[in-house]
C-alpha cells in the first residue's frame, strides 16, 4: 500500500476537525503539509508536517499528490484552477463553487489533466442520514408522500469569521448549511423538476441570508429543505411521511462533537449514537398502528477518505463526484432565482 502525500489548504475549523485527524490516522494517507500564511498552528498538533506559506510553494512540491481545498467559498474556483493546472488530485470543501459556470469549467479542466476532482460532502456519512437511507431503502413507510430535511441552529450573533458575514457570492446559510441538506435530498431522490424558495435575514445587523425554506417538486412527492438560526428547541431533522406511516429522526451524529473533544476517528465505537436518539417509526401494519424505534447506523466520515484512496490508487468510483457538487449549485442558483422572482423555477 502506497500512502498518498496530502496537503491541506487551511487549518481553521474544517482543517482541524474534518480533514487533518482523518488523514493523520489513516495509513493510506500521509499528512504531508498544511498551508498557513503566517501561523504554525498545524505544526503544533502535527510536528512532522511541512508548513507552506503560499499555494505556489505547496504546488511546487512534487511530493504532494492530493490537495484538500478548504478555504472560503469565494476562493474555491480560482484556487482549484491553480491546483488542477498543477496536475494535483483535488478535494474541494462544499460548496463546490459559487456558480454552475465555475463548476463546469473545473470539471472540464480535471478531465483534461486526468486528475481526481471530488467535493467533500461529509454529511452523507452522518449516522442520522445513513439511518434515514436505511429506512427508505427498506420501504418501511410505503410510498413517499412528502419529506422535510432541517438543518437548524440557535445562533443569533454574527460569526467572528468576517468572510462569512460579508455579502459576496457564495456566502449565507443557503451555501453554508443548505449545501449539506440539498446534497442529501439529491442523494435520496435525484434532481427535482422545479424549485421554489424563500430566503430571509433575521439576525440583527446581518447582511447575508440566515434563513431558507426550499420546496423541491418531484412527480410523486414534495420535499422541503429548511434552516433557521433561531431554533432554540431542536426539531426533527428528518420527517418522512409515506402511505404506510411516518419516520422521524433528530440530527444526532456525534462525530463532530467527538472531534471537538479531541477524540480520534480510529477510536473504538466511533460514530455510534446513544440509543436515546434513535428514530421513531410509526406505521400501519394491516389495521393496527405500530410504533418502534429504529437503531441508528454508525456515522463514518472515514469512509469518504477510504474511497478517495481507492479512486486515486485503484481507479474506483469517486465517492462524491464534481458533477454531484455541480448539482447542488444548480439547486442553489434556482433557489436564488426563485426568491428574487417570487415564483417556481423549472429545472
Amino acid at each position: 500500500m502506497k500512502a498518498i502525500p496530502t496537503a491541506i489548504c487551511s487549518f481553521g475549523m474544517s482543517g482541524k476537525l474534518f480533514h487533518a485527524p482523518f488523514i493523520d490516522v489513516n495509513p493510506k494517507f500521509d499528512l504531508y503539509g498544511v498551508l498557513e500564511r503566517t501561523k504554525n498552528l498545524a505544526k503544533e498538533s502535527y510536528p512532522k508536517i511541512k508548513t507552506f506559506r503560499t499555494l505556489d510553494a505547496l504546488l511546487d512540491d512534487e511530493a504532494v499528490e492530493l490537495v484538500i481545498l478548504n478555504t472560503p467559498n469565494i476562493t474555491h474556483y480560482q484556487m482549484a484552477k491553480q491546483i488542477l493546472n498543477a496536475e494535483k488530485h483535488l478535494v474541494v470543501e462544499k460548496p463546490f463553487t459559487v456558480s454552475v459556470a465555475e463548476a463546469n469549467e473545473l470539471i472540464d479542466l480535471a478531465k483534461a489533466k486526468h486528475v481526481l476532482l471530488s467535493v467533500f460532502q461529509n454529511r452523507r456519512w452522518d449516522s442520522d442520514f445513513r439511518t434515514v437511507q436505511k429506512v427508505l431503502n427498506q420501504g418501511l413507510i410505503g410510498d413517499l408522500v412528502d419529506a422535510e430535511l432541517h438543518f437548524d441552529r440557535y445562533e443569533p450573533n454574527l460569526s467572528y469569521k468576517v468572510h462569512k458575514e460579508t455579502p459576496t457570492e457564495g456566502v449565507g446559510s443557503l451555501y453554508d448549511l443548505g449545501s449539506h441538506i440539498i446534497d442529501q435530498a439529491l442523494q435520496l431522490f435525484g434532481m427535482p423538476e422545479a424549485v421554489f424558495a424563500h430566503l430571509a435575514t433575521f439576525r440583527k445587523n446581518s447582511k447575508v441570508d440566515d434563513y431558507f425554506d426550499l420546496k423541491l417538486f418531484y412527480p410523486t412527492h414534495n420535499v422541503t429543505l429548511k434552516s433557521s438560526y433561531f431554533v432554540r428547541e431542536p426539531l426533527p431533522a428528518y420527517i418522512f411521511n409515506g402511505t404506510q406511516g411516518t419516520f422521524i429522526k433528530t440530527r444526532s451524529d456525534i462525530q463532530e462533537a467527538d472531534l471537538q473533544k479531541g477524540i480520534k476517528p480510529n477510536t473504538k465505537n466511533w460514530g455510534v449514537e446513544p440509543t436515546s436518539t434513535q428514530g421513531l417509526l410509526h406505521i400501519m401494519k394491516g389495521t393496527q398502528s405500530h410504533k418502534e424505534f429504529i437503531s441508528s447506523e454508525p456515522g463514518n466520515y472515514m469512509a469518504y477518505f477510504d474511497s478517495i484512496y481507492e479512486t486515486i490508487r485503484n481507479n474506483a468510483a469517486v465517492p462524491v463526484s464534481a458533477e454531484d457538487g455541480r448539482s447542488v449549485i444548480q439547486i442553489i442558483e434556482a433557489a436564488k432565482k426563485s426568491n428574487a422572482q417570487k415564483k417556481v423555477v423549472d429545472l
